[in-house]
């Protein structure tokens, strides 16, 4: 009897909510947008206006739902894409860890410029 498989745990998935990225490869490449949802789970995200799909819905007047061809975003591989930085310059992301009055901080940073990718 084969063995039950284990669920994978949650993705390391170094890119948040509200960061803004450029799609690097499939069908729409060099398309930037901002990350409005991130799963960890699948690895997966959510991008403002990437990897449109159109979606057909069935009218339904009870619940208020209109019929017709929607037209919305679909889910993109977290490998598919990579943060810009300010100046717009697609980068990796590292870390930087500082210690604070005894706490220690972790910081992401853009690998090519060096730069604080967090947003205050």
């Amino acid at each position: 009897m084969p063995r039950a498989k284990r669920p994978e745990p949650p993705k390391r998935i170094h890119i948040r909510k509200n960061d803004v990225v450029k799609v690097i490869t499939g069908r729409d490449k060099g398309k930037t947008g901002r990350v409005i949802e991130v799963n960890r789970e699948t690895g997966r995200l959510i991008v403002e206006g990437v990897n449109l799909v159109k979606r057909h819905t069935k009218a339904n007047p009870s619940r208020q739902i209109k019929g017709g061809i929607a037209e919305r975003e679909s889910t993109i591989h977290v490998s598919n894409v990579m943060i810009l930085t300010s100046g717009g310059i697609p980068t990796r992301i590292g870390f930087k860890v500082d210690s604070v009055g005894g706490k220690i901080r972790r910081t992401r940073i853009a690998r090519k410029t060096g730069e604080t990718l967090e947003k205050k």
